[in-house]
Protein backbone atom coordinates (compact mmCIF):
# COMPACT_ATOMS: atom_id res chain seq x y z
CA UNK A 1 0.00 0.00 0.00
CA UNK A 2 1.10 3.59 -0.48
CA UNK A 3 0.89 6.28 1.49
CA UNK A 4 0.61 10.10 0.88
CA UNK A 5 0.30 13.31 3.30
CA UNK A 6 -2.88 14.83 3.37
CA UNK A 7 -2.73 18.42 2.93
CA UNK A 8 -1.37 20.31 5.88
CA UNK A 9 -2.86 18.19 8.02
CA UNK A 10 0.26 16.00 7.98
CA UNK A 11 -1.70 12.90 8.17
CA UNK A 12 -0.10 10.21 6.42
CA UNK A 13 -2.71 8.12 4.52
CA UNK A 14 -3.58 4.90 2.28
CA UNK A 15 -3.86 6.57 -0.99
CA UNK A 16 -6.60 4.12 -1.63
CA UNK A 17 -9.16 4.72 1.57
CA UNK A 18 -12.33 3.50 2.63
CA UNK A 19 -15.69 5.44 2.56
CA UNK A 20 -18.31 3.89 4.79
CA UNK A 21 -21.41 5.07 4.01
CA UNK A 22 -22.00 1.57 1.82
CA UNK A 23 -21.68 -0.78 4.99
CA UNK A 24 -25.31 0.79 6.76
CA UNK A 25 -26.37 -1.46 3.95
CA UNK A 26 -24.87 -4.77 5.28
CA UNK A 27 -24.70 -6.80 9.15
CA UNK A 28 -23.05 -5.90 11.70
CA UNK A 29 -20.78 -8.79 11.68
CA UNK A 30 -20.39 -8.65 8.03
CA UNK A 31 -19.16 -4.53 8.44
CA UNK A 32 -16.97 -5.38 11.45
CA UNK A 33 -15.45 -7.86 9.29
CA UNK A 34 -14.46 -5.88 6.14
CA UNK A 35 -13.53 -3.07 8.03
CA UNK A 36 -11.08 -5.29 10.01
CA UNK A 37 -10.18 -6.58 6.59
CA UNK A 38 -9.26 -3.63 4.78
CA UNK A 39 -7.09 -2.28 7.71
CA UNK A 40 -5.15 -5.49 7.45
CA UNK A 41 -5.02 -4.72 3.90
CA UNK A 42 -2.86 -1.40 4.65
CA UNK A 43 -6.12 0.92 4.47
CA UNK A 44 -5.60 3.03 7.55
CA UNK A 45 -8.41 6.22 6.42
CA UNK A 46 -11.69 5.85 7.38
CA UNK A 47 -14.34 8.43 6.25
CA UNK A 48 -18.00 8.39 7.49
CA UNK A 49 -20.87 10.15 9.15
CA UNK A 50 -23.39 11.15 11.13
CA UNK A 51 -26.08 10.80 8.96
CA UNK A 52 -24.41 7.49 7.83
CA UNK A 53 -26.94 5.16 9.58
CA UNK A 54 -25.05 2.88 12.22
CA UNK A 55 -21.44 2.99 9.76
CA UNK A 56 -20.00 4.87 12.60
CA UNK A 57 -21.38 2.44 15.54
CA UNK A 58 -19.90 -0.33 13.17
CA UNK A 59 -16.16 1.49 12.85
CA UNK A 60 -16.07 1.86 16.66
CA UNK A 61 -16.87 -2.39 16.79
CA UNK A 62 -14.15 -2.78 14.26
CA UNK A 63 -11.85 -0.79 15.52
CA UNK A 64 -11.88 -1.37 19.52
CA UNK A 65 -8.46 -1.45 20.89
CA UNK A 66 -6.85 -0.04 17.72
CA UNK A 67 -7.72 3.31 17.50
CA UNK A 68 -4.03 4.06 17.43
CA UNK A 69 -3.74 2.23 14.26
CA UNK A 70 -6.71 3.98 12.09
CA UNK A 71 -7.45 7.21 10.89
CA UNK A 72 -11.19 8.20 11.17
CA UNK A 73 -12.72 11.16 9.36
CA UNK A 74 -16.45 12.21 9.97
CA UNK A 75 -18.77 15.02 9.27
CA UNK A 76 -21.70 16.94 10.30
CA UNK A 77 -24.91 17.26 8.89
CA UNK A 78 -26.24 20.33 11.68
CA UNK A 79 -24.75 23.93 9.95
CA UNK A 80 -26.29 25.32 13.56
CA UNK A 81 -24.17 25.19 16.39
CA UNK A 82 -26.42 23.37 18.63
CA UNK A 83 -26.64 20.49 16.10
CA UNK A 84 -22.75 20.58 15.04
CA UNK A 85 -22.29 19.71 18.86
CA UNK A 86 -25.02 17.39 19.36
CA UNK A 87 -23.77 15.35 15.93
CA UNK A 88 -20.14 15.63 17.14
CA UNK A 89 -21.12 14.39 20.63
CA UNK A 90 -23.01 11.48 19.18
CA UNK A 91 -20.37 10.32 16.66
CA UNK A 92 -17.91 10.00 19.43
CA UNK A 93 -20.00 7.81 21.44
CA UNK A 94 -21.15 5.88 18.29
CA UNK A 95 -16.83 5.86 17.36
CA UNK A 96 -16.30 4.89 20.70
CA UNK A 97 -12.87 7.20 20.58
CA UNK A 98 -11.87 10.61 22.46
CA UNK A 99 -11.39 12.38 19.37
CA UNK A 100 -12.69 12.37 15.70
CA UNK A 101 -9.22 12.89 13.08
CA UNK A 102 -10.61 14.84 10.74
CA UNK A 103 -14.25 16.27 11.07
CA UNK A 104 -15.56 18.08 8.16
CA UNK A 105 -18.77 20.61 7.44
CA UNK A 106 -21.12 17.81 5.55
CA UNK A 107 -23.11 18.92 1.92
CA UNK A 108 -22.09 22.91 2.40
CA UNK A 109 -23.76 25.23 0.24
CA UNK A 110 -21.29 27.77 0.87
CA UNK A 111 -17.91 28.49 2.79
CA UNK A 112 -18.76 29.09 6.31
CA UNK A 113 -16.55 31.53 7.95
CA UNK A 114 -15.47 32.64 11.53
CA UNK A 115 -17.50 35.33 13.28
CA UNK A 116 -20.18 34.75 10.75
CA UNK A 117 -23.56 35.30 13.09
CA UNK A 118 -24.63 31.26 12.32
CA UNK A 119 -21.55 30.55 14.65
CA UNK A 120 -21.21 27.21 12.77
CA UNK A 121 -17.19 27.85 11.82
CA UNK A 122 -16.51 28.90 15.48
CA UNK A 123 -17.89 25.85 16.99
CA UNK A 124 -15.78 23.66 14.98
CA UNK A 125 -12.47 25.55 15.75
CA UNK A 126 -13.78 25.44 19.74
CA UNK A 127 -14.26 21.50 19.37
CA UNK A 128 -10.83 21.65 17.76
CA UNK A 129 -9.19 23.72 20.81
CA UNK A 130 -10.77 21.42 23.31
CA UNK A 131 -9.25 18.53 21.66
CA UNK A 132 -12.00 16.68 20.08
CA UNK A 133 -11.22 16.98 16.62
CA UNK A 134 -7.77 17.46 15.36
CA UNK A 135 -8.71 18.57 11.66
CA UNK A 136 -11.53 20.71 10.02
CA UNK A 137 -12.52 19.99 6.60
CA UNK A 138 -15.18 20.58 4.18
CA UNK A 139 -17.50 18.50 1.62
CA UNK A 140 -19.58 19.89 -1.06
CA UNK A 141 -20.35 18.86 -4.56
CA UNK A 142 -20.41 22.58 -5.69
CA UNK A 143 -17.65 23.52 -7.44
CA UNK A 144 -17.28 27.17 -6.85
CA UNK A 145 -17.81 26.25 -2.88
CA UNK A 146 -15.05 23.83 -3.01
CA UNK A 147 -12.60 26.08 -4.99
CA UNK A 148 -13.64 29.09 -2.53
CA UNK A 149 -13.04 26.25 1.02
CA UNK A 150 -9.27 25.65 -0.89
CA UNK A 151 -8.27 29.35 -1.39
CA UNK A 152 -9.96 30.34 2.19
CA UNK A 153 -6.79 28.85 4.05
CA UNK A 154 -10.08 27.72 6.44
CA UNK A 155 -10.03 24.42 5.91
CA UNK A 156 -6.88 21.40 5.75
CA UNK A 157 -9.25 19.24 3.71
CA UNK A 158 -11.93 19.60 0.31
CA UNK A 159 -14.05 16.13 -0.06
CA UNK A 160 -15.51 16.75 -3.60
CA UNK A 161 -16.88 14.52 -6.63
CA UNK A 162 -13.91 13.55 -8.73
CA UNK A 163 -13.70 10.84 -11.43
CA UNK A 164 -12.82 10.44 -15.17
CA UNK A 165 -16.26 11.77 -15.85
CA UNK A 166 -15.46 15.27 -14.10
CA UNK A 167 -15.16 18.58 -16.35
CA UNK A 168 -12.48 20.93 -16.66
CA UNK A 169 -14.47 23.02 -14.26
CA UNK A 170 -14.42 20.19 -11.75
CA UNK A 171 -11.04 19.47 -12.61
CA UNK A 172 -9.52 22.80 -11.24
CA UNK A 173 -10.60 21.16 -8.04
CA UNK A 174 -7.17 19.74 -7.83
CA UNK A 175 -5.08 22.42 -8.85
CA UNK A 176 -6.26 24.78 -6.61
CA UNK A 177 -6.27 21.87 -3.79
CA UNK A 178 -2.90 21.45 -4.85
CA UNK A 179 -1.75 25.59 -4.87
CA UNK A 180 -3.17 25.85 -1.48
CA UNK A 181 -2.17 22.60 0.03
CA UNK A 182 -5.33 21.32 0.81
CA UNK A 183 -6.05 17.64 1.25
CA UNK A 184 -8.35 16.95 -1.48
CA UNK A 185 -10.34 13.62 -0.86
CA UNK A 186 -12.11 12.30 -4.00
CA UNK A 187 -15.79 10.71 -3.39
CA UNK A 188 -17.87 9.31 -6.25
CA UNK A 189 -14.90 8.13 -8.25
CA UNK A 190 -17.49 5.27 -8.99
CA UNK A 191 -19.63 8.20 -9.93
CA UNK A 192 -22.03 6.66 -7.33
CA UNK A 193 -21.89 3.09 -9.09
CA UNK A 194 -22.32 4.63 -12.87
CA UNK A 195 -18.41 3.74 -13.78
CA UNK A 196 -18.67 -0.31 -13.71
CA UNK A 197 -14.75 -0.85 -14.44
CA UNK A 198 -13.14 -0.20 -11.14
CA UNK A 199 -9.35 -0.35 -12.73
CA UNK A 200 -10.03 2.53 -14.75
CA UNK A 201 -11.53 4.67 -12.29
CA UNK A 202 -8.58 3.26 -9.78
CA UNK A 203 -5.75 4.20 -13.04
CA UNK A 204 -7.08 7.30 -13.45
CA UNK A 205 -6.69 8.77 -9.81
CA UNK A 206 -3.38 7.12 -9.81
CA UNK A 207 -2.25 9.81 -11.94
CA UNK A 208 -2.81 12.13 -9.27
CA UNK A 209 -0.17 11.67 -6.77
CA UNK A 210 -1.73 14.04 -3.96
CA UNK A 211 -5.83 13.27 -4.34
CA UNK A 212 -7.26 10.07 -1.92
CA UNK A 213 -10.05 8.86 -3.38
CA UNK A 214 -12.44 7.17 -0.66
CA UNK A 215 -13.23 3.78 -2.62
CA UNK A 216 -17.51 2.95 -1.06
CA UNK A 217 -16.93 -0.15 0.10
CA UNK A 218 -19.44 -3.29 0.90
CA UNK A 219 -17.91 -6.78 0.44
CA UNK A 220 -15.43 -8.30 0.90
CA UNK A 221 -14.89 -8.94 -2.98
CA UNK A 222 -15.01 -5.01 -3.47
CA UNK A 223 -11.88 -4.69 -1.05
CA UNK A 224 -9.92 -7.64 -2.68
CA UNK A 225 -10.29 -6.07 -5.73
CA UNK A 226 -9.07 -2.74 -5.02
CA UNK A 227 -6.38 -4.38 -2.89
CA UNK A 228 -5.31 -6.43 -6.22
CA UNK A 229 -4.56 -3.18 -7.98
CA UNK A 230 -2.20 -2.02 -4.85
CA UNK A 231 -0.63 -5.85 -4.91
CA UNK A 232 -0.31 -5.85 -8.72
CA UNK A 233 -1.48 -2.64 -10.72
CA UNK A 234 -3.65 -2.51 -13.69
CA UNK A 235 -2.12 -1.44 -17.06
CA UNK A 236 -4.16 1.24 -18.89
CA UNK A 237 -4.79 -1.34 -22.24
CA UNK A 238 -5.99 -0.07 -25.61
CA UNK A 239 -9.43 -1.24 -24.78
CA UNK A 240 -9.50 0.26 -21.16
CA UNK A 241 -9.30 3.56 -22.79
CA UNK A 242 -12.15 3.47 -25.83
CA UNK A 243 -14.22 1.81 -22.41
CA UNK A 244 -13.38 4.91 -20.72
CA UNK A 245 -13.73 6.84 -23.41
CA UNK A 246 -17.47 5.27 -24.60
CA UNK A 247 -18.23 5.78 -20.73
CA UNK A 248 -17.31 9.49 -21.03
CA UNK A 249 -19.34 10.08 -23.96
CA UNK A 250 -22.19 8.61 -22.89
CA UNK A 251 -21.95 10.17 -19.29
CA UNK A 252 -20.83 13.62 -19.93
CA UNK A 253 -23.23 16.48 -18.83
CA UNK A 254 -26.61 16.16 -18.13
CA UNK A 255 -26.90 13.30 -16.42
CA UNK A 256 -28.07 13.06 -12.49
CA UNK A 257 -24.92 12.49 -9.94
CA UNK A 258 -26.71 11.16 -6.99
CA UNK A 259 -25.44 13.71 -4.27
CA UNK A 260 -29.19 14.19 -2.99
CA UNK A 261 -29.17 18.03 -2.70
CA UNK A 262 -32.51 18.03 -4.56
CA UNK A 263 -33.58 16.50 -1.59
CA UNK A 264 -36.07 16.34 0.65
CA UNK A 265 -38.69 15.87 -1.98
CA UNK A 266 -42.26 17.31 -0.77
CA UNK A 267 -43.66 14.23 -2.81
CA UNK A 268 -41.68 11.50 -0.73
CA UNK A 269 -40.12 10.72 -4.93
CA UNK A 270 -36.52 10.02 -4.02
CA UNK A 271 -35.23 12.00 -6.48
CA UNK A 272 -31.74 11.31 -7.00
CA UNK A 273 -32.17 7.52 -7.91
CA UNK A 274 -35.36 7.76 -9.50
CA UNK A 275 -33.47 10.54 -12.51
CA UNK A 276 -30.58 7.48 -12.84
CA UNK A 277 -32.91 5.12 -13.47
CA UNK A 278 -32.22 4.80 -17.21
CA UNK A 279 -28.67 4.55 -16.78
CA UNK A 280 -29.15 1.67 -13.94
CA UNK A 281 -30.73 -0.08 -16.12
CA UNK A 282 -28.00 0.57 -18.83
CA UNK A 283 -25.60 -0.42 -16.93
CA UNK A 284 -26.41 -2.14 -13.81
CA UNK A 285 -27.93 -5.81 -13.24
CA UNK A 286 -31.70 -4.47 -13.85
CA UNK A 287 -33.51 -8.31 -11.43
CA UNK A 288 -32.90 -5.77 -8.48
CA UNK A 289 -34.87 -2.78 -10.19
CA UNK A 290 -37.78 -5.28 -11.29
CA UNK A 291 -38.67 -5.98 -7.63
CA UNK A 292 -41.55 -4.62 -5.99
CA UNK A 293 -39.73 -2.39 -3.95
CA UNK A 294 -38.28 -0.44 -6.55
CA UNK A 295 -41.49 -0.63 -8.55
CA UNK A 296 -43.32 1.14 -5.64
CA UNK A 297 -40.66 4.22 -5.57
CA UNK A 298 -40.53 5.09 -8.96
CA UNK A 299 -44.66 4.73 -8.83
CA UNK A 300 -44.02 7.35 -6.42
CA UNK A 301 -43.29 9.75 -9.18
CA UNK A 302 -46.82 9.68 -9.80
CA UNK A 303 -47.29 11.79 -7.00
CA UNK A 304 -45.19 15.35 -8.10
CA UNK A 305 -46.51 18.08 -6.94
CA UNK A 306 -44.10 20.44 -9.78
CA UNK A 307 -43.12 22.61 -6.86
CA UNK A 308 -39.64 23.29 -8.92
CA UNK A 309 -38.06 23.31 -5.28
CA UNK A 310 -35.59 20.33 -6.78
CA UNK A 311 -34.60 22.72 -9.73
CA UNK A 312 -33.73 25.24 -7.63
CA UNK A 313 -31.42 22.76 -5.47
CA UNK A 314 -29.75 21.53 -8.05
CA UNK A 315 -25.88 22.07 -7.76
CA UNK A 316 -25.17 21.21 -11.31
CA UNK A 317 -27.71 23.36 -12.88
CA UNK A 318 -29.73 20.49 -14.12
CA UNK A 319 -33.75 20.32 -14.51
CA UNK A 320 -34.17 17.45 -11.94
CA UNK A 321 -38.30 16.97 -12.19
CA UNK A 322 -37.87 16.78 -15.64
CA UNK A 323 -35.44 13.86 -15.82
CA UNK A 324 -37.89 12.23 -13.18
CA UNK A 325 -40.73 12.67 -15.32
CA UNK A 326 -38.64 11.19 -18.68
CA UNK A 327 -36.99 8.67 -16.68
CA UNK A 328 -40.13 6.99 -15.30
CA UNK A 329 -41.48 6.94 -19.04
CA UNK A 330 -38.24 5.01 -19.42
CA UNK A 331 -38.63 2.33 -16.60
CA UNK A 332 -42.35 1.98 -17.76
CA UNK A 333 -41.71 0.91 -20.61
CA UNK A 334 -38.89 -0.99 -19.68
CA UNK A 335 -41.15 -2.86 -17.24
CA UNK A 336 -43.47 -3.98 -19.87
CA UNK A 337 -40.80 -5.59 -21.68
CA UNK A 338 -39.18 -7.14 -18.32
CA UNK A 339 -42.77 -8.58 -17.13
CA UNK A 340 -43.59 -10.13 -20.92
CA UNK A 341 -40.05 -11.50 -21.54
CA UNK A 342 -40.87 -13.96 -17.94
Amino acid sequence: MEYITLGKTGLRIARSSFGALPIQRVSFEESVKLLRAALEGGINFYDTAHVYYDSEEKMGAAFKGMRDRVIIASKAMGHTPDLFWEQLRESLRRLDTDYIDLYQIHFAKRVFRPGEPDGLYDAALAAKSEGLIRHIGITTHITGVAIEAAESGLYETVQFPISYLSNERELEVISVCRKNNVGLIAMKALSGGLITDARIAWLFMRQYDDIVPIWGLQRMSELEEFLSFEADPPVLTDELREKMARDKAELSGSFCRGCGYCLPCAAGIEINWVARMPLVLHRMKTEEYMKPEWRAKMRQTETCVHCGECVSRCPYELDPAAMVAEAYEYYKAFEIEWDAAR
